[in-house]
């Protein structure tokens, strides 16, 4: 009876996850949709608890600011901190300000910069890190926690694999990302579980000026396309 008891559960599972994949399938059509429509941008990472006021909040507001500026709009996860700076900065320079939004028990809930039109919800996170990965013609990492962290390495990762096109990785803060960077260096690279060649990935500056620099000198004599 235990053995019968356990299979029913299990194929009601079973059932549960077929049913899921046009659920993943919804959120897949509804960003390829609305995401090609809008354009060349740039993406902005951070920590959701970086406040209005905190250095790297309006350094980030600079940055997204210049961006916006140079043509790129801005693309976020659509929350608080950092990504709030990044949506501010591109509303404005009058920029393109999109939010990708995602469910979570705490830190996200929409900010005011999203562009209405643009707000986009996400229930599973990697959906919502394909549209990041597959319409950003660069990516902005700002300081933050584990999910910055997480949207990184990722991209690093599918770059080093040729999976995706390269684009500019721009980390700023080097008082912030130097230590970590260093232990790359130090750490992985001697070990031999990369190449010298992955370094040159990643670029680490300090001001909005050298972040504008470093994603119009790659994209010149370049076409401005989704990644995959």
């Amino acid at each position: 009876m235990r053995k019968e008891q356990h299979h029913k559960g299990w194929n009601e599972i079973k059932t549960n996850d077929s049913w899921a994949i046009f659920k993943i399938m919804g959120e897949f059509v509804n960003g390829f949709e609305k995401m090609s429509a809008i354009g060349p941008c740039v993406s902005i990472f951070g920590s959701a608890r970086t406040k209005p006021g905190e250095p790297y909040y309006e350094l980030s507001v600079k940055v997204a600011e210049s961006v916006a500026e140079a043509g790129y709009g801005i693309i976020t996860g659509g929350g608080p901190g950092i990504m709030e700076a990044g949506n501010k900065g591109a509303n404005l320079a009058g920029g393109t300000s999109v939010g990708l939004n995602i469910d979570l028990p705490f830190e996200q809930h929409d900010n005011p910069y999203i562009d209405p039109d643009k707000s986009l919800d996400f229930d599973y996170f990697f959906v919502r890190k394909v549209m990041f990965v597959k319409y950003s013609q660069g990516f902005v990492v700002m300081p933050g926690g584990f999910g910055t962290l997480d949207e990184l390495f990722e991209a690093i990762t599918l770059i080093q694999t040729n999976k995706i096109h390269k684009f500019p990785i721009v980390l700023v803060g080097t008082e912030f990302w130097g230590g970590l960077f260093e232990w790359i260096k130090s750490t992985m690279l001697e070990a031999g579980n990369i190449s010298p060649t992955d370094l040159d990935l990643i670029k680490i500056v300090d001001t909005e000026d050298e972040v504008v620099q470093i994603i119009d000198a790659f994209y010149k004599g370049r076409n401005l396309s989704p990644n995959f």
